[in-house]
């Protein structure tokens, strides 16, 4: 059977935490079909971005050049259907970024194969692609079954596979790059990050994340000394930012920001897909709520399920008592 292929995305010179959780999924779909993982990197200046991947897929299909410095859709379209016609791989995988969303659609479309989005797994039956998808904000799981065909495409939402080592040592392949310059309809022009504010939940070890639960802003002191006293950082789901209780640089979720700490603490968070996706790669992750279903408890290693007003100032004093 053909290869799997991913994409390495790559951002700034830097190599996207994304591309780890890809190449871990497609090394795990090339072992259950006796395949071989082959990542593509298109870029600039690439022996950095090379030596990042390389212990982590079996092949590396490289093209260097300043015109796939900064991602551009057409310019990695035009490229990566040379590259897919020449290689045929069974299953080409994209991270479901803002970089996968733009470009793997009109790839599909373009060389004609089956594909979906956002999938939170994927797994072979009877020679045909079945994707994991949810729907109804996270309620239900689906199984998409693709068309049958050949090759087939997917999009993988971040955290759906946590990204695991590797010792392989990838053979490199440089080839010839095929694109010239950037349309004129469409270039990269410069990247404006977002404002940074007092603290970058994404470099904490300790998170603790407080919810809709909290009723009110004038609960959100006990979140804060609980924090304190784990040596963490708040951060918060969406309904939380949209009361004005915390910032949106707080926000962990699909349209916040994705966390990978030691130890994530949920308060009062019930636990809809779009935070979990931006959490639940995190180490440890311990959930209080007072509704004994709540999703939450379906990612978390440890659950209390009692008021968090009770809970969360006998859990701050205990830790003080520790630590003295």
């Amino acid at each position: 059977m053909a290869d799997i292929l991913a994409l390495v995305e790559h951002r700034q010179g830097a190599v996207r935490d994304v591309t780890f959780e890809l190449l871990t999924c497609g090394r795990k779909m090339a072992g259950t079909l006796n395949a071989k993982l082959t990542g593509v990197v298109l870029g600039h200046k690439t022996d950095d971005l090379v030596a990042r991947v390389r212990n982590h897929a079996h092949r590396l299909i490289v093209m260097d050049s300043e015109v796939f410095e900064n991602f551009n859709a057409e310019t990695y379209q035009h490229a990566l259907v040379k590259i897919i016609e020449r290689e045929h791989p069974y299953l080409s995988l994209f991270a479901n970024t803002a970089f996968g969303i733009d470009l793997c659609p009109a790839l599909a479309t373009q060389m004609g194969y089956p594909f979906t989005t956002d999938c939170i797994g994927v797994e072979i039956v009877d020679g045909q692609v079945r994707a994991t998808r949810q729907l109804y904000d996270g309620k239900l799981d689906a199984q998409v079954r693709l068309t049958a065909a050949d090759s087939y495409m997917l999009t993988m939402r971040s955290g759906a596979c946590p990204a695991e080592g590797s010792d392989l040592t990838a053979e490199v392949e440089r080839i010839e790059t095929l694109v010239a310059s950037q349309p004129e309809y469409r270039k990269f022009i410069e990247y404006i990050e977002a404002a940074v504010g007092d603290v970058d939940i994404t470099k904490a070890d300790v998170i603790v994340g407080v919810g809709r639960g909290i009723k009110e802003q004038a609960n959100m002191p006990m979140i804060e000394e609980l924090a304190k006293a784990l040596g963490g950082v708040v951060a918060c789901s969406r309904p939380v930012v949209d009361a004005n209780w915390l910032t949106k640089d707080r926000q962990v979720g699909s349209s916040g920001k994705t966390v990978k700490p030691k130890l994530y603490i949920a308060i009062g968070i019930s636990g809809a897909f779009q935070h979990i996706a931006g959490m639940k790669s995190s180490d440890t992750i311990i959930a209080i709520n007072k509704d004994p279903n709540a999703p939450i408890f379906n990612e978390a290693d440890y659950g209390i399920v009692d008021d968090l007003f009770k809970v969360v100032p006998v859990l701050k004093n205990k830790i003080l008592e520790l630590k003295k």
